[in-house]
């Protein structure tokens, strides 16, 4: 019976799991990695994602194929006007406020209402409904820590974990407040090593110095110091345990807002498609040897 038991081990075939990194618009370059494993009719063992990462992730743990993913960030990102009229049903701040009180963001948006503006339909309500098993990762700020999410409300802790300060409002959970997941783990390959034989982490907050040749905006600077933040988080992770796999577009040029870049930020990422292709060739060629 043991040998029996070990010839179909030896048969199984390896599974893959995949974490998609935060990082705004430059998250959209998940689709092209996630457009690879489809090619190679492969289908994940389970999926972790933070901010933009979770959004991308979710919709693709749903049941969509990633080519119908970029099919519909193309679509809603294609005008303008369109993009700005949800924005505007999104805002919870007012003008009032700001003006007359002295306080408040005229700007900042409801991160549950955008993602049900923006995120493709059919994405179900909780994490049970996924056809892969999914892990969201926010930051608690109540608690100044970690908030990993396996079930329950999908669109709480997605919202959660997009919640950039400055931009979107936190989100209640069980009676803390959630922010965005970049703050603490941009890149949740870690939650992956326990469930599958390879695990792939793509990092979109990567990049060199900045092309930038004039000071940067208040909004600019902001941004830009969660950008560099998210970056030495994940820099000491790698160095500690590095994911079997880590790719990284070639998406640095972009901005975290640069969502009507959505097609240059795609041509930019499609590179990475080869380059995981062959990854995770060899590592399956090289657990076959074992």
């Amino acid at each position: 019976m043991k040998a029996i038991l070990d010839r179909a081990s030896d048969r199984r075939q390896p599974t893959v799991a995949i974490a998609l990194g935060s990082g705004g618009a430059r998250g959209i370059a998940h689709v092209v990695a996630l457009e690879a494993l489809d090619e190679m009719g492969i289908r994940p063992a389970a999926i972790a994602g933070t901010s933009m990462g979770a959004v991308v992730g979710a919709a693709y743990a749903a049941g969509m194929e990633a080519r119908d993913i970029r099919a519909h960030v193309l679509k809603v990102l294609r005008t303008r006007s369109n993009v700005l009229g949800k924005l505007l049903r999104a805002r919870v701040g007012r003008f009032a406020d700001l003006l007359l009180r002295g306080r408040g963001n005229p700007v900042l948006l409801d991160p549950e209402i955008v993602l049900e503006l923006f995120w493709p339909a059919g994405v179900p309500e909780t994490f049970d409904a996924l056809a892969i098993p999914t892990i969201v990762v926010a930051t608690n700020y109540s608690e100044r820590n970690e908030a990993v999410f396996r079930s329950g409300s999908l669109s709480t802790a997605v919202a959660g974990s997009m919640a950039i300060p400055g931009l979107f409002r936190p989100v209640e959970s069980e009676g803390c407040l959630l922010i965005d997941g970049g703050a603490v783990n941009p890149l949740p390959y870690d939650h992956l090593f326990d469930v599958a034989d390879i695990v792939i982490a793509v990092d979109v907050t990567f990049g060199g110095r900045s092309r930038m040749r004039r000071a940067p905006t208040s909004l600019e600077s902001m941004f830009g110091a969660a950008q560099i933040m998210q970056g030495a988080i994940t820099a000491q992770k790698i160095k500690r345990r590095p994911p079997d796999i880590l790719i990284r577009p070639r998406v640095e040029q972009f901005g975290l807002l640069d969502f009507f870049r959505a097609g240059q930020i795609l041509r930019s990422a499609e590179g990475c498609k080869e380059e995981l292709r062959a990854a995770i060739t060899s590592q399956l060629a090289a657990i076959r040897r074992r």
